[in-house]
C-alpha cells in the first residue's frame, strides 16, 4: 500500500513538472515575440531619430543663413 502512494505521488510529481514545463515554454513563445516586435519598434525609432536630427541640423543651417542675411541687410540700411 505504501508503494502504491508513492507511485501516485511520483506521478503527481511529475504531472507539476511537466506542467510547469509547458508554462515555462509558453512564456519562453510570449518573450521571444515580444523582444521581436520590441526589437523592431526599437529600428523604427531609432530611424525616426536619425531623420529628426536630420531635419533639425537643416532648420538650425537655414536659420543660421537668415540671421546673416539679416545682419547684412542690417549693415546695408
Amino acid at each position: 500500500m505504501e508503494q502504491n502512494n508513492s507511485l501516485n505521488t511520483n506521478h503527481l510529481d511529475i504531472d507539476k513538472f511537466a506542467s510547469s514545463i509547458e508554462e515555462l515554454l509558453e512564456l519562453c513563445e510570449t518573450l521571444l515575440t515580444e523582444n521581436g516586435r520590441l526589437s523592431k519598434q526599437n529600428k523604427q525609432l531609432f530611424a525616426e531619430k536619425i531623420k529628426l536630427g536630420e531635419k533639425n541640423q537643416l532648420s538650425q543651417s537655414k536659420v543660421a543663413g537668415m540671421i546673416t542675411r539679416l545682419k547684412t541687410l542690417e549693415v546695408e540700411i
